[in-house]
C-alpha cells in the first residue's frame, strides 16, 4: 500500500472518490495536511449522558442505551425506507428511527450498547430518537466527550469529513515535523503540533481542547507576524520612484474647507515616505474613522505622484464605491490636468480596451489615475509608469491582491486605507507589514450622532420615529446580524469555538435581514419603500440595492453589516442596529459612522434585549463615547484582540491570497497576541531568510499560509 504523507492528495484516502475530492477542493482542501488543518466549527457535548426519563423533548442529548429488538426495514413508499428498533436503559424504553438508512439493520444487534446523540421527541408510541448519531460502547474504551462538527459544503457530511480527518491524522501525525521552533514552544508552555491537532479534532477533555486551541491560536498569530516581518523586510531591497514634495495649493484651494491638523500631519508623513532618494517604496496604512477625511489625504497623495510624472491606481472592493470615488475625485483632480478613468468589471469591452491602451501610452493621452475594482488586477491591464497604488477598505483585499496590483509598477508606493481605528498596542501586529498613519481628529462641523440604547418594549415608539424621519425627508438604515431566520434554535449542547474562549450569555433571538424587511414592508410600513441588502447577494444585486438607496428610491434599507463598507449617503439620518449585543464596539462605531454625513441631525439606536452584564456594559460605552480610538481600546479590554483581526482582515476563513485567520479571529488574549508578535520579530531578526535548520519548516508553513511564494511576499 502506498505510504501517505502530508502532501498526499485527499483522493488517496479510503472512501474519497472524484466527487468527494472535488467537494473538498471547493473548501480549499486538496492535501492531507490541508485536511488536518481544517478545524471544527463546533463540538457536540456527548459526555453529559442523560437517562431516557430525564430527556427533554426537542433538546439534543446523549444517551447510553441497549438495543432491545432487532431492527426492521419497512418500505413506506417507493424510495422511502424506515428502519425501526427499540432501545432501553434502567429508566425507560424509546424507539429509534432511521430514514433511508437500511444498512443500519446490520449495525445494531439485540444486547449491544451504543451511545446515541440526538433530539428526543414524543410520538404516539412513546419517546423516539429520529436518525441520531451513534457510537458503539465497549467497556474499558471510553468514548470522547466532545465530537467535532466541521464546516461543510454540498457533497460532504460530518461523518465523511470526520472519517477522512481521522484517517489523515493517523497517516500524517507519526512523521509530522513541528514548524514552531522548539525554544519558542517551550518558553510559552505550548504543546506539540501533533498533540494540538489531536486535541482540536478529537479532544478527550475540555482541558485538552483548551490547550490545543491556545497552541494553534499562537501558531496562527506567530506565522502571521513572521509573514508580516518578512514582507516589511523585503521592502528594503527595492528602490522607490522618487516623488519630491510639490506645491499642493492648486489642489487644496479647490476644497470647500480647511484641512484638519490630523490630515495635514498624515499628508506630511506620506509625502516624506514618497520623497525618494535611497528610500524603499512607501508601504503605509491610513487609519481613521468613517468621515474623518481619508479620501482627501489620498487625493493629495495621488496629486503628488502625478506631479512627479507617475501614474496612480485606486482599488476599491465594490463597483458602487468605485463610482463614488470617481464622482468625488474626477471633479477635484481633472481641472488640475489629472486624467482620471473608471475601470469596472461592468465596463464595456471596447471602453476597457481604450483605457488599457491609454494606461501604456505616453504623452498627453496617458491616463494618470485609474479607479476600479478587482478589474485592476487583470493581466491585460498594464501601466507605463505606475508609481502609486491606493487600496481603500483594505480588509476586503488579501495580501496577495495588494501585491499583485503594486507589482504592476516595480518600485511603486503603496497606500492602503481603513476605517477601523485600532489600538496602538495592536497596530504593529495587525498591520505588521505597513507603517501606520492615524487620523484622530474629525473635520470641523461634523455632527455628533446621538446614540440611544433601547429594548424590545420600545418597538412601537421606534417604528413611529422611523416614520417621522422618512416624512421629514431622511432615510433609514436597519442592520440585522443574520441574513435569514435560523432553521432551528441554537443547540444548547453544541459548544462553538468562541464559546470555549469567552463567557456565554443568554442570547435573544436573532433578527434576520430578509424576513424583517418583508415584515416591515407588508405589515409596518406598506406605504414606504423598504429594500434589503446582504452579503449572500450577487455583486450586481448588492450594487443595485445600494444605488437605489443612494438615489433616494428607497426609504428604509434593511441590511447585514455589508453596509459597514459603504458609500456616502448624506440623506441617511437614522441607523438602527438590531441585536446590538452581537456586534463589537468598533463595528457598532463603524455602523454609526454611516449616518450624520449631511446637514440633518442624525441618530443611532441600538436595540438589545440582552440581560447579561457583559453585553450591557459594552453597549453603554456607545452612548457615552464617540472617539473611535477610545472605543477601540475599550473593545480590546472587553473582547480581546481577535475581533480586530476579524474586522481588519475579514471574518472569512481564508483571505483572497492571504493567510487563514480562522482561529486567530477567536483570540481573547492580548498577551498571547503580543507574545506571538514579539517572538516572530525576534525570529526574523535573528534569521532574516529563515534558512537555519530550525526555521526551514517554519518558512514552508508561512509560505503555505500566505499562499505566496517567497518572491511575492512583498
Amino acid at each position: 500500500m502506498e505510504k501517505l504523507t502530508k502532501n498526499s492528495p485527499v483522493s488517496k484516502l479510503p472512501g474519497i472518490g472524484a466527487s468527494r475530492a472535488a467537494a473538498f477542493a471547493r473548501m480549499g482542501i486538496s492535501t492531507l495536511y490541508d485536511l488536518i488543518m481544517h478545524f471544527p466549527r463546533a463540538y457536540e457535548n456527548r459526555g453529559a449522558l442523560r437517562r431516557l426519563s430525564d430527556g427533554v423533548p426537542g433538546e439534543p442529548s446523549a444517551f447510553l442505551l441497549t438495543v432491545g429488538t432487532e431492527p426492521k426495514n419497512i418500505l413506506i413508499r417507493r424510495g422511502m425506507t424506515l428502519t425501526k428498533f427499540r432501545v432501553f436503559d434502567e429508566s425507560g424504553v424509546a424507539e429509534v428511527v432511521f430514514f433511508n438508512q437500511s444498512y443500519v439493520r446490520d449495525v445494531f444487534h439485540v444486547g449491544s450498547v451504543f451511545r446515541f446523540y440526538g433530539r428526543l421527541t414524543l410520538s404516539r408510541s412513546g419517546p423516539q430518537l429520529s436518525s441520531p448519531s451513534y457510537e458503539a460502547y465497549i467497556p474499558g474504551e471510553p468514548l470522547p466527550s466532545y465530537v467535532a462538527r466541521y464546516p461543510l459544503t454540498e457533497g460532504l457530511s460530518d461523518k465523511v469529513v470526520e472519517k477522512a480527518v481521522t484517517a489523515a491524522l493517523r497517516a500524517v501525525l507519526p512523521s509530522l515535523s513541528d514548524h514552531l521552533p522548539e525554544a519558542v514552544r517551550q518558553k510559552h508552555d505550548l504543546p506539540t503540533l501533533s498533540y494540538a491537532l489531536m486535541g482540536i479534532h478529537a479532544p478527550q477533555s475540555e482541558d485538552m481542547l483548551s490547550r490545543a486551541m491556545r497552541r494553534m491560536i499562537f501558531d496562527e498569530l506567530y506565522c502571521f507576524s513572521v509573514g508580516m516581518a518578512l514582507s516589511r523586510q523585503s521592502r528594503t531591497e527595492e528602490t522607490a520612484y522618487p516623488c519630491p514634495p510639490c506645491d499642493l495649493t492648486p489642489l487644496l484651494s479647490r476644497l470647500p474647507y480647511e484641512l484638519t491638523g490630523a490630515q495635514q500631519r498624515v499628508i506630511s508623513e506620506i509625502r516624506t515616505d514618497m520623497a525618494g532618494g535611497d528610500r524603499p517604496p512607501m508601504n503605509r496604512i491610513l487609519v481613521g474613522d468613517v468621515g474623518s477625511g481619508k479620501t482627501v489625504c489620498a487625493a493629495a497623495t495621488i496629486y503628488t505622484a502625478v506631479q512627479a510624472g507617475l501614474q496612480a491606481a485606486l482599488m476599491v472592493p465594490t463597483e458602487i464605491l468605485a463610482r463614488q470615488h470617481y464622482a468625488d475625485l474626477a471633479p477635484l483632480l481633472s481641472p488640475l490636468g489629472v486624467r482620471v478613468e473608471l475601470l469596472l468589471g461592468a465596463t464595456p469591452e471596447r471602453e476597457k480596451k481604450r483605457i488599457r491602451e491609454a494606461c501604456v501610452t505616453e504623452g498627453e493621452e496617458r491616463v494618470d489615475l485609474v479607479i476600479g475594482t478587482h478589474a485592476l488586477l487583470s493581466d491585460k491591464l498594464q501601466f507605463s509608469r505606475l508609481g502609486l497604488t491606493v487600496a481603500d477598505e483594505q480588509h476586503r483585499f488579501g495580501v496577495r491582491q495588494r501585491a499583485a496590483l503594486k507589482q504592476k509598477g516595480r518600485g511603486s508606493h503603496l497606500l492602503v486605507m481603513s476605517a477601523t481605528p485600532i489600538p496602538r498596542t495592536l497596530a504593529l501586529t495587525v498591520y505588521g507589514d505597513l507603517d501606520v498613519s492615524r487620523i484622530d481628529e474629525m473635520p470641523a462641523g461634523r455632527q455628533r450622532v446621538s446614540t440611544f440604547l433601547v429594548d424590545e418594549s420600545y418597538r412601537e415608539r421606534l417604528n413611529g420615529f422611523i416614520r417621522r424621519q422618512v416624512e421629514e425627508g431622511g432615510q433609514v438604515y436597519i442592520v440585522c446580524p443574520a441574513v435569514e431566520e435560523a432553521a432551528a434554535p441554537e443547540e444548547e449542547n453544541e459548544i462553538s469555538l468562541a464559546d470555549l474562549l469567552s463567557v456565554r450569555e443568554e442570547a435573544p433571538p436573532l433578527k434576520a435581514a430578509t424576513t424583517y424587511a418583508k415584515e416591515l414592508q407588508e405589515r409596518v410600513f406598506p406605504d414606504l419603500r423598504v429594500d434589503f441588502l446582504h452579503g449572500k447577494m450577487k455583486s450586481a444585486e448588492k450594487d443595485a440595492a445600494m444605488t437605489r438607496f443612494v438615489s433616494g428610491e428607497t426609504d428604509i434599507l434593511v441590511s447585514t453589516t455589508v453596509i459597514e463598507v459603504g458609500v456616502n449617503v448624506p440623506n441617511a439620518t437614522l441607523m438602527i442596529v438590531e441585536n446590538a449585543e452581537r456586534f463589537g464596539l468598533s463595528q457598532l462605531h463603524q455602523l454609526r459612522g454611516r449616518v450624520g454625513r449631511g446637514t440633518r441631525k442624525s441618530y443611532c439606536i441600538l436595540v438589545s434585549d440582552a440581560r447579561g452584564e457583559n453585553a450591557r456594559t459594552r453597549l453603554d460605552v456607545m452612548h457615552t463615547t464617540y472617539d473611535g480610538y477610545t472605543i477601540a481600546e475599550r473593545d480590546l479590554e472587553q473582547r480581546g484582540p481577535g475581533d480586530f483581526f476579524a474586522s481588519a482582515y475579514g471574518s472569512s476563513y481564508r483571505q483572497s491570497g492571504g493567510m487563514d485567520l480562522h482561529l486567530a479571529t477567536l483570540c481573547r488574549d492580548t498577551a498571547l497576541l503580543q507574545a506571538a508578535a514579539t517572538e516572530a520579530r525576534t525570529t526574523v531578526g535573528s534569521d532574516p531568510s529563515l534558512t537555519r535548520a530550525e526555521h526551514v519548516a517554519l518558512r514552508a508553513e508561512v509560505e503555505r499560509l500566505f499562499a505566496i511564494r517567497d518572491a511575492a511576499i512583498s
